[in-house]
């Protein structure tokens, strides 16, 4: 499982869960149920007044966007697994060799099945767990992705942290969309530049205060994320990253460390200059072996076991950085067989490095595999008669589905706006009326159904849009 990023120069292809430590930042506002306060071990982090990271810490109400896995995390959010997961659980594998068993990977899965409320934000760490454990079938997921979108559209550029937009980065890559193109609402938001527009800011803090903005945690996040896009802008904050755990004076929590660790691992893969190169190798090499250090002090316990699910995903992504070395990862792995996971985060937060991935592999998924459903984007305008109107919308349909079912899913969401009738013909089912507004013959005006510029060819019934597809139905005249 190590390093799967790309090892050319060239942007990685475009199409978090979190740790329980200083990730305050990354949680949010309270709109965002997201918590204040973060305790364990004797810690506490109060993110303005004093946000340099502490160790093993866990906020004690983070019920939103990307709460940790910490025994007091009210998060429940909606994940339903199909057969299809077992199946995909069958052929991990892990360079490591360490891969939980399918019966104890299930369990987890329907733990989080039975977690579900959607009446919760949504949260992106748990799509992107699902998605890393190829749990791709299944209607929930669906939910999750349609929310993820929307609330990117909705409150990315005001309402979130660098760490929250990571995650929703790092989720929609995962899932195959493009976070350059997030369509819902009748918007689309780029959410990288929104991304780098943040990291940038962090970055200006640190320099300017000596703390970033939020925490290490979402920076940490940050250089993750933009590096797996493409993006740019990742070396920057990698090279900080690496600084900070080199120093002495840092005490930088097992959640940090790993995430940190996923993003240089990622950059190191990208880099030129020798320098850099040799300052993100001290860097993993030093997060790496004291990990190893503290697993064989704690007897396979790194931090506490809600650290543990990120620590496992670094390890078993950075193995070179510790060669010759070797990770007793069946000892790592019994600590955690031995924990009665029931919290949803902590779930998500083990769950990748259980079936053999890491983060770093979320913008490396089988998207054949993991399409079951496509997204197609869906837009009815009249700029023709009466008051003119243009709509678009973002749905998912089950992969092969005609565009009657796109135009059923949309109107199913939003009613008013993408209401529709038919009438049925020798020729299949014909749209005669959208938004309220009628075809007439007698005005020699239809509904015309384009992919892009270019007139669909077969009917509703028949067509099936391919993935991320623009379907426009325009009033139009003959």
């Amino acid at each position: 499982m190590e390093n799967h990023c790309p090892r050319s120069h060239d942007p990685p292809t475009l199409l978090d869960t979190l740790g329980h430590t200083d990730k305050l930042a990354v949680l949010g506002s309270a709109a965002a149920a997201v918590g204040g306060q973060m305790t364990g071990e004797g810690h506490q982090e109060q993110l303005k007044a004093e946000r340099t990271p502490k160790r093993d810490e866990c906020p004690r109400n983070s019920a939103g966007l990307s709460g940790p896995a910490c025994p007091e995390d009210e998060m429940l959010l909606s994940v339903a697994f199909g057969i299809g997961v077992l199946l995909a659980l069958a052929g991990s594998t892990a360079a490591h060799g360490c891969v939980a068993p399918h019966h104890l990977v299930s369990k987890l899965l329907h733990q989080l099945e039975d977690s579900v409320k959607r009446d919760e934000p949504p949260n992106p760490s748990i799509l992107l767990a699902m998605n890393l454990a190829g749990a791709t079938d299944s209607s929930a997921r669906q939910w999750l992705l349609q929310q993820i979108q929307k609330e990117a559209v909705k409150k990315a550029q005001k309402d979130m942290t660098s760490g929250q937009v990571a995650l929703y980065v790092l989720a929609l890559l995962s899932s195959c969309q493009n976070p350059q193109q997030v369509h819902a609402l009748g918007h689309t938001v780029d959410l990288l530049s929104i991304l780098q527009q943040k990291t940038d800011e962090e970055m200006a803090s640190l320099e300017t205060e000596g703390v970033p903005i939020t925490t290490l945690y979402s920076v940490s996040l940050d250089a993750l994320a933009l590096c797996l896009a493409g993006a740019g802008g990742y070396r920057e904050p990698s090279v900080m990253l690496a600084k900070q755990v080199l120093s002495p004076e840092s005490d930088i929590s097992v959640d940090t460390r790993a995430v940190a660790a996923l993003a240089l691992t990622c950059t190191y893969s990208h880099v030129d200059l020798q320098d850099e190169q040799d300052l993100l190798w001290e860097a993993l090499s030093t997060v790496t072996n004291e990990f190893l250090d503290e697993q064989e002090k704690g007897n396979g316990m790194i931090g506490n076991i809600y650290s543990m699910g990120l620590a496992l995903q670094a390890l078993g992504a950075t193995s070179k950085f510790y060669a010759p070395r070797e990770w007793d990862c069946t000892q790592a792995f019994s600590v955690v067989y031995k924990h009665d996971y029931r919290l949803p985060m902590a779930i998500a937060q083990v769950l990748p490095a259980l079936v053999g991935k890491s983060y770093l592999e979320a913008a490396h998924v089988d998207c054949d595999a993991i399409a079951a459903s496509i997204t197609v984007h869906y837009s009815v305008i009249n700029k023709l008669r009466g008051k003119h109107f243009s709509y678009t919308i973002s749905v998912q349909v089950p992969r092969g589905s005609t565009l009657l079912r796109v135009l059923q899913e949309a109107a199913a969401k939003e009613p008013n706006k993408f209401s529709f009738k038919t009438e049925q013909t020798s020729w299949g089912p014909m749209v005669v009326s959208i938004h309220g507004l009628a075809a007439s013959s007698a005005d020699r005006t239809y509904w015309q159904f384009l992919s892009g510029q270019d007139a669909l060819q077969e009917g509703v019934g028949t067509y099936k849009p391919h993935m991320g597809e623009h379907i426009q139905a325009v009033f139009s005249t003959y």
